[in-house]
């Protein structure tokens, strides 16, 4: 039985959040056995604690956003992917704002803080969600499933016909290394065409050339920060890493996404949780 783990030391780190663009400083804690992932607004008087469960999914849209008594945390899914790639259990992210840094856009820069943070394992054992029986969610023409299987295993499959990204796929079994080296280090991307409607919203106003790929229609407008041939796929499965880390415990199954989103794996994981009979806590 693998030990429940958390970070050794904290470690703080300060960059601008992805839609408001404004500056944003988070500090990593170490945290007691059996506490999970939690969220502190320090820039609130009281000083809210949220939960990072999905319960506590607000809004996903656009990022997946969680949030208790009208207090939210928004873009939580680069730091939680790199949380459960990183194998750990219990933390408190400390954040002066509602929205967590973008850094380099992917979640290999989090994985740097934690690898500076260090692991210190806990006297408790990690509990285990497996999968005993296939749950599907379907929007239109997208969907999210998740099947049984001895261990964690992602597959994805995007479709963006007249674009740069076209149709791509990607499957691995998940683990620290693999996730390293060919999942937390692709970026997010964004469409051109989209950009100014958005900043009109008073979103994507600290994505840049730096930080987000950016497509505009067949061509790639910053093929320098490109990591990949297939990085878009892998960056949708990174997201649904981070999301499914909103199990609360790491989960023994094949996740399955046609062109699914964080709304639609949000909604997999109400419905994994809807019947007892879909899974075992072991």
């Amino acid at each position: 039985m693998a030990a429940r783990r958390t970070i050794a030391r904290d470690v703080v780190v300060s960059g601008i959040a992805l839609h408001s663009g404004a500056p944003v400083t988070m500090r990593l804690r170490g945290a007691i056995a059996g506490e999970g992932i939690r969220f502190c607004r320090t820039d609130l008087s009281d000083r809210p604690v949220i939960d990072a469960t999905w319960q506590n999914i607000v809004d996903s849209r656009l990022a997946t956003v969680i949030g208790k008594d009208g207090i939210t945390v928004a873009v939580t899914e680069h730091l939680l992917a790199a949380i459960a790639g990183a194998e750990l259990d219990d933390v408190l992210i400390e954040i002066d704002g509602p929205e967590l840094p973008l850094l380099d856009g992917d979640a290999a820069s989090f994985l740097t803080l934690l690898d500076g943070a260090g692991i210190h394992e806990q006297r408790c054992h990690r509990e285990t969600i497996v999968v005993h029986r296939p749950i599907t969610v379907h929007s239109g023409g997208s969907s999210a499933g998740l099947r049984p299987s001895a261990r964690a295993e992602f597959w994805f499959e995007i479709d963006f016909p007249g674009t740069a990204i076209g149709h791509q796929t990607f499957e691995l079994r998940m683990d620290a290394q693999t996730f390293r080296n060919e999942i937390a280090p692709a970026r997010t991307f964004g469409f051109l065409n989209q950009a100014e409607e958005l900043r009109k919203a008073g979103l994507a106003r600290g994505a840049s050339l730096e930080n987000t790929i950016v497509i505009d229609g067949e061509r790639i407008c910053n093929p320098g920060l490109q990591r990949f041939g297939d990085e878009f796929v892998r960056h949708k499965i990174l997201d649904a890493i981070g999301d499914l880390k909103l199990a609360g415990a790491p989960i023994a199954g094949r996740f399955e996404g046609r062109r699914s989103s964080h709304a639609l794996n949000a909604a997999l994981l109400r419905a994994l949780f809807a019947d007892p009979g879909n899974y075992k806590r072991v």
